[in-house]
């Protein structure tokens, strides 16, 4: 991080109510969670009057098994963001030049700032098609958030590819990647896959992540990261989350299955509705949607203001939960839209 660039360093806004009464659609968190969890963090609180195994050998090994790669290339953090931060800190210099897609999750622009890099904004449907050269780094968040763009495999192996031979680290924000069966990029040179635990498995709390790579990256990953970058308890049901298999199909179902009934809902109300292979939709209402957002809160349902998004001025985020959640949400909108 560099000190003379957080004078200017603003924070990032971000969805999510810490309101219990209302139903918050903002937040693009699964409103389960894999059982035993509870119990698995419980049982591992004594052990949180100790330090964590700093090796996380558990860890590492069951996120191995989750994304495809060695235990060995695994690197735990406090969460996708920590991981996120640390990648861009290994890599990325004052002056530095980032490539970072538009609209998309705030933080990347930050982070590069905050290492004293410069933002080289590019519309996220641009950036495959983008010259690497000359960027110490390119970020690319798949699906993308708040677009819920998932770019084609091939294409997207391509501009790896091309990252590669300039010489540019790619970061690949894989925050909502587990919601897909689309394999992980971790593993393959010059890449950092960062993962988060907060969504899939619905533990926004738990602040467990990690990030993959390989080779030197690697090595300067390790070097930088903290001592005991994850708290016992989380590393535990993490570890414990990250092996439900039957847990991550099902969800993956539901999830598809209560998107298309969402989209279906929201485009006969008259919303443009963007293609999405997230657990989110975004939503064009073809005007500023501060009255909706408002009239939408004042009875119990909180939407995310997508305008607080780099390019987007008329737009909605809504994350996809469970029937009941959207048939309330549906209810809200014939009332106000």
């Amino acid at each position: 991080m560099d000190p003379d660039s957080i004078t200017d360093a603003e924070r990032v806004p971000h969805g999510s109510s810490d309101d219990p009464d209302v139903l918050d659609l903002s937040a693009n968190i699964n409103p389960r969670v894999p059982e035993g969890s509870r119990a698995v963090y419980e049982a591992a609180f004594d052990d949180a009057r100790s330090y964590p195994n700093d090796g996380y050998p558990d860890f590492r090994d069951a996120a191995a098994d989750y994304v495809g790669c060695d235990a060995e290339s695994v690197v735990p953090t406090a969460g996708g963001l920590a991981a996120i931060r640390l990648a861009i800190g290994v890599t990325v210099s004052p002056g530095d030049s980032v490539l970072v897609p538009y609209p998309s999750f705030g933080e990347y622009a930050r982070e590069v700032e905050l290492a004293g890099g410069d933002p080289a904004l590019v519309a996220q449907d641009e950036l495959l098609d983008a010259d690497p050269s000359d960027h110490a780094m390119a970020v690319v968040c798949t699906p993308n958030n708040p677009t819920g763009e998932l770019p084609p495999a091939d294409e997207l192996a391509a501009f790896a590819d091309r990252c590669a031979v300039a010489g540019t680290v790619l970061l690949a924000d894989e925050a909502f990647l587990g919601f897909t069966d689309r394999a992980s990029l971790a593993g393959r040179e010059g890449v950092v896959a960062a993962r988060s635990l907060t969504k899939l498995f619905g533990l926004p709390g738990l602040r467990a992540g990690f990030a993959v790579a390989s080779g030197e990256l690697l090595e300067r990953l390790e070097t930088a990261r903290r001592a005991w970058s994850v708290g016992g308890p989380a590393a535990a049901a993490g570890a414990h989350a990250m092996r439900d298999a039957a847990f991550i199909n099902e969800t993956r179902e539901r999830v598809r299955e209560e998107r298309a009934y969402l989209r279906e809902g929201l485009e006969t109300r008259g919303f443009e509705v963007f293609p999405s292979d997230a657990p989110f939709l975004l939503c064009d209402v073809g005007e500023d949607p501060s009255d909706l957002l408002s009239a939408c809160r004042e009875r119990g349902v909180v939407l995310r203001d997508a305008t607080t998004f780099r390019g987007l001025a008329c737009h909605v985020r809504i994350a996809v939960r469970n029937r009941e959640a959207t048939d309330e949400l549906f209810e809200t909108l014939d009332e106000v839209w």
